[in-house]
């Protein structure tokens, strides 16, 4: 497997107080020309990364998309499986995703072990990810094809075991997500109270669809945040949302 490049960044930004924007791609939802578009504009708005993947993907192959996005920027594109089926060595590198907040054995380890073959194989970067589905007030995707619960939206210290366990699991990301379609995003006081509770990257998405929506998650104390529907309907946002991201870093010191 390929050195952890792409995860030192992450830890690397983590310990700077760095604020990093990620966009998040479903190759379900777009075609070459809006690829295109949204390439453009993360290049022109500094994006840190793009993430690629979904919880059902139909209409086209991962590799096909991630090559596509490469021949045209440098962002590093890193894979968010939602199957075995979305892996590709032309990737940067990949969260291996274990759902903890869930009791699904087959996402917890069952899928991993399939897979695991196939990644070493493709010789790229592999990111041991602690999944955690929140409530984000509607039913979503995901909590749909995981088959799982998510993490009641006002119970905090749920989150914060999670996180901590995951931790001690020997997880290297935790990365919070409310969903594709959540109604709303991941409480402040949530976020807060698990970053301060891990020294872990925490990743945080779903449901943010404004600057000061990512702004308040990245104060809360989350390192990344991830942004993908909102895009789908104003792609012009990326400009405002890395803007307010990139604003909460501290400032470095030299």
């Amino acid at each position: 497997m390929k050195d952890k490049i792409i995860y030192q960044s992450l830890v690397d930004g983590r310990q700077a107080g760095q604020k990093k924007l990620a966009v998040l791609l479903d190759p379900d939802n777009g075609s070459e020309a809006v690829v295109q578009r949204l390439v453009y504009l993360a290049v022109k708005a500094k994006v840190d990364y793009f993430f690629v993947g979904g919880s059902l993907v139909t209409n086209a192959t991962i590799g096909n998309w991630i090559q596509h996005i490469k021949t045209l920027c440098n962002i590093p594109v890193i894979i968010f499986p939602g199957s075995v089926f979305q892996v590709s060595p032309q990737a940067d590198a990949l969260f291996f995703l274990s759902l903890v907040s869930g009791r699904n054995p087959e996402l917890l380890i069952g899928q991993h072990v399939i897979a695991a073959p196939l990644i070493r194989q493709m010789n790229i970067e592999v990111m041991p990810t602690a999944y955690m589905l929140i409530d984000g007030g509607v039913p979503t995707t995901v909590s749909y094809i995981s088959n799982s619960t998510p993490i009641p939206a006002d119970k905090p210290q749920i989150a914060v075991c999670t996180a901590m366990a995951a931790d001690m699991l020997g997880m290297r990301i935790i990365y919070m997500d409310s969903g594709s379609g959540a109604q709303k995003p991941i409480s402040d006081a949530m976020i807060t109270a698990v970053s301060q509770n891990i020294n872990l990257p925490l990743i945080v998405g779903g449901g943010i669809r404004t600057p000061k929506q990512a702004a308040l998650s990245c104060q809360a104390g989350a390192d990344v945040v991830v942004v993908g529907n909102a895009l789908e309907k104003d792609p012009t946002l990326m400009l405002e949302l890395a803007a307010a991201v990139h604003e909460c870093s501290l400032p470095i010191i030299k």
